[in-house]
Parts: structure tokens; sequence; C-alpha cells
């Protein structure tokens, strides 16, 4: 595995590259401190398997870096490290395709634990930024997206779409967008909502864009916390308890 680390701290990225060298002999860590470098890394080498990259650079906004690296390098998923720990700062982070967020405060084992969750397709969130008790934390399994995405909702603020004046019912879907709605809650790609209906994944791609025009979102992160918002402790429709 190739990771690439973002961070304009020396020291910090000195750090992270000793703890995530240390997961593995088959780990190869490159660190830089700018964003410059981090796209000449992603330009001249396409075995980049993850993207850690921190929010603060200094130099350029974090998150405008976040949204330009998943926009010209989809495939390579990217771990947020921030010094950060507010819950909008998460959802934003998620919201541009972040897939996962991990504070500076947070242990070694927390770091690995997202890169292992991320590297196998996973969403991670640690669990106290969802405000969960050490208790609750044995009953949940915050690396899952539609359980993180619903946590989440509990903590932020909704828009005024998102209001509970605004009912599922009213946005007039069509039962075969509520279908796909459903399965985009569980988080599921095009391609297996598509296996699932049995129909092509152009067809899933036009009811997922209609889903998120319905819902006044552009994303599916939008969608998941708007929902969960809109239902407001009902559940969210088509998501199993747990979330598998």
């Amino acid at each position: 595995m190739k990771v690439l680390l973002v961070d304009d701290h020396p020291l910090i990225l000195a750090a992270l590259q000793q703890v995530i060298q240390g997961v593995g002999d088959d780990v190869t860590v490159i660190g830089v401190e700018t964003a410059e470098a981090a796209r000449q890394v992603l330009r001249e080498d396409d075995s980049v398997d993850l993207v850690l990259l921190d929010l603060a650079l200094g130099e350029v906004d974090g998150f405008e870096v976040l949204a330009e690296l998943r926009a010209t390098w989809p495939a390579v998923p990217v771990v947020v490290v921030s010094a950060s720990e507010r819950t909008s700062d998460v959802i934003r982070a998620l919201d541009l395709g972040a897939m996962g967020f991990v504070p500076k405060t947070s242990s070694n084992d927390s770091l690995i634990r997202a890169l292992h969750a991320v590297m196998n397709g996973g969403l991670f969130v640690p669990p106290h930024m969802l405000g969960l008790t050490a208790a609750q934390v044995q009953t949940h399994e915050p690396d899952t997206m539609p359980q993180v995405m619903r946590m989440l909702a509990e903590h932020a603020k909704p828009e005024p779409h998102q209001s509970k004046s605004v009912s599922l019912e009213s946005i007039g879907l069509t039962p075969r967008q509520t279908e796909v709605l459903a399965l985009l809650l569980q988080g599921l790609p095009n391609k297996l909502i598509a296996r699932q209906l049995n129909v092509s994944v152009e067809t899933v791609k036009d009811h997922v864009a209609a889903v998120l025009r319905a819902l006044n979102v552009s994303t599916r992160t939008q969608a998941v916390l708007a929902v969960s918002q809109m239902t407001q402790g009902a559940g969210i429709p088509g998501v199993r308890p747990g979330g598998r």
C-alpha cells in the first residue's frame, strides 16, 4: 500500500510517517508539505492508494484541496487529518468526498483503524466525534456509511429544506426513485443498486440525480443528512438497524 501524507508541519509529518510505516513492511509512505507537491506526486505516480490530508495547509484552504483531489483523482480515497474536532467540519469533509476524518488528538491505533476501514471500502469517524459514550461505542460500528451519517445527522443543524415541516412524501419521488433512495441510504454504489433493481447503471444514475434534485442537495452525503433530519427519529427508510 502506498500512502501520500500532506501536512505542512514537519514534526507532525514525520510522526505520521513513522506511525503508518509501522503498519507493515508492504506500506510505502510519501510525505509532502504543500498541496502543489501532493498534486505533483499524484500526477507522476498512479500507484498511490490513499491520501492523508491536513486541512490547515497554510497556503491554501484544505477543503478546497480536498474537493480538488476528489474531482481530479476520484479513485484515490482521502482521509482528513485535522486539529479540528467540530462536527460541522466532519460533515463538510465527508460531503466533499473524504472517506474518513481523524483528529490529530487521536491515538495511533485510531489512525491505523481509519486506514484499514477506508482501504476496505468503509467510512471512518471516531466515535467520540459522534457524541457516543464509552458504553455506546460497544454497541455501534461507526465505520459504515449509514451509521456514520445517521449519527452525524443527530448533531447537524438542519438547513431550511431539511426542516421537520418537509416530509419525504411531499418531495414527489416516484416509487422507483424511492427504491433507489432506500438503497442509496444503505451506502450502495450505483453498480450494486443497478444489480438489485435489475436495471442499467445509467438508469440508476438518472434516478440518483432526480432524487438529489428532489431533496435539494448535490451529494449522497447531503441526501443522507437531509433524510435523517426530515425523518427526525422515525428512522431512515430502507435502512435496517445496523446498516447491513
